[in-house]
């Protein structure tokens, strides 16, 4: 008996729910390792996105202050948004960058793609480490949440994360990865790796 653990194979996929292009649900029939079958195991497909660090040249952190209408609070957040059908995470990230902040930076390092939802999929989070951004426009970036652009030092963003100022699960994982220089670094190659 191998104690290699194998994927689960999809045997069938139907489409519940259309709502493009924020959310698409469907139920897959799946079959497990060990044959057993679950005919209606619900997957959720959101557009993937970048979530960026961003440091400023002076080792400043841009960050966003808005609703999020999930946790129905408004909150601490790094710049991020939606990544276009057919565009790169990298271009999405300094497009979305530049809207929402009116930041840009040349220095850019991918930390890897992560799943947001662990059986349900959701959407893929795309980070990404930006040094030596500077201000350049006027954040233009046509969302429907207000926004409040804020620079904050490192220990700044750890002391907000401890007095609760973080709502998302990604925002604290970012920060987590940016704060232990190994992670970071090893997301970084595990990153160059794969393209």
């Amino acid at each position: 008996m191998s104690d290699e653990l194998k994927p689960w194979a999809v045997l069938d996929s139907r489409e519940l729910l259309d709502a493009s292009p924020y959310l698409k649900v469907r139920a897959e029939t799946v079959q497990l390792p060990d044959g057993r079958t679950v005919d209606s195991f619900y997957q959720l497909d959101q557009p993937d996105y970048a979530l960026m660090f961003v440091e400023t040249a002076d080792g400043q952190v841009v960050m966003l202050r808005s609703y999020k209408h999930g946790p129905r609070r408004v909150s601490l957040t790094f710049p991020a948004g939606a990544i276009e059908p057919g565009e790169e995470p990298l271009a999405a990230a300094k497009r979305e960058l530049l809207e929402e902040t009116g930041y840009a930076a040349d220095d850019w390092t991918a930390l890897g793609g992560f799943v947001v939802g662990a059986n349900f999929r959701g959407s893929t989070c795309h980070m990404f480490h930006a040094r030596g951004a500077r201000k350049v426009a006027e954040p233009d970036s046509g969302d429907l949440e207000e926004m409040r652009i804020e620079l904050h030092s490192t220990r700044a963003l750890i002391d907000a994360a401890a007095n609760g100022d973080f709502a998302l699960l990604p925002v604290i994982a970012m920060l987590g990865a940016m704060l232990v220089p190994e992670l970071r670094e090893g997301l970084g190659m595990a990153a160059r790796a794969v393209r």
